[in-house]
């Protein structure tokens, strides 16, 4: 890797390329912290027992989830950076540690289901 951090040999990008990629991983760790958020928002919603907002937050995530199969388990945003970079790390396409970025579905996905029977678990009792 040279100084400006190009693997030698492969052509250098241009500051355009540059700062659309840079755009593209602003946005897509901005979506990803929403989506986080949500899901971290969901066992807090179903012990304050909100399930309006537990039934809006899990059909965003569910909608996400919906987009990400329709895209063979790939964000879209991951398939636009590719067109600015030759990088393929984990996390070439957005603003997370490598380990988070790899293990990025299974982590929040466990969290998810956790917050789902939380919500359902809190939501049965009330009708007790």
């Amino acid at each position: 890797m040279n100084a400006q951090g190009f693997v030698e040999g492969s052509p250098q990008k241009s500051d355009e390329q540059s700062s659309t990629l840079i755009l593209i991983k602003l946005l897509h760790t901005a979506v990803w912290a929403f989506f986080a958020s949500c899901i971290a928002a969901l066992p807090v919603l179903a012990l304050r027992r909100r399930f309006d907002w537990a039934l809006a937050l899990s059909a965003l995530v569910l909608l996400e989830c919906a987009i990400l199969m329709a895209n063979r388990g790939r964000c879209p945003l991951t398939d636009w950076a590719e067109k600015f970079t030759d990088d393929r790390t984990d996390n070439f396409d957005i603003f997370l540690p490598l380990w988070l970025a790899r293990h990025n579905k299974t982590i929040f996905g466990c969290v998810f289901l956790v917050g789902e029977l939380m919500v359902l678990g809190c939501w049965l009792k009330g009708w007790k």
